[in-house]
């Protein structure tokens, strides 16, 4: 079982920056691939970003690629979202998920991921 906790979103005028972490619990996180969703009010969760295991390959959405890096630190079990030149279409609850990957492969699609964090809210005013 693994435990994701997310933490740095906030509010944040168009066009500044957030730096989000994902933490993960346990003690073999370069096995796992990580990703970034989000989920906007009366929208459905969305893929972001993606990253194998470890760290060698990444994947982004169209509408945030150029805007955000997806990068990660083994030894301390945490994935990052740099998010930068932010938009308001950019507010939504952001999600890191995990799915156990040794192959080094990336994952887009939700329902590829087996853990989930609870979120952290990202509010981009214009």
């Amino acid at each position: 079982q693994v435990q994701l906790v997310e933490s740095g979103g906030g509010l944040v005028q168009a066009g500044g920056s957030l730096r989000l972490s994902c933490t993960a619990s346990g003690r073999t996180f370069s096995t796992y691939a990580m990703g970034w969703f989000r989920q906007a009010p009366g929208k459905e969760r969305e893929f972001v970003a993606a990253i194998s295991g470890g760290g060698g390959i990444t994947y982004y959405a169209g509408s945030v690629k150029g805007r955000f890096t997806i990068s990660r630190d083994n030894p301390k079990n945490t994935v990052y979202l740099q998010t930068n030149s932010l938009k308001p279409e950019d507010t939504a609850v952001y999600y890191c998920a995990a799915r156990r990957d040794p192959y080094g492969s990336v994952w887009y699609r939700s329902n590829e991921y087996d853990y989930w964090g609870q979120g952290t809210q990202v509010t981009v005013s214009s």
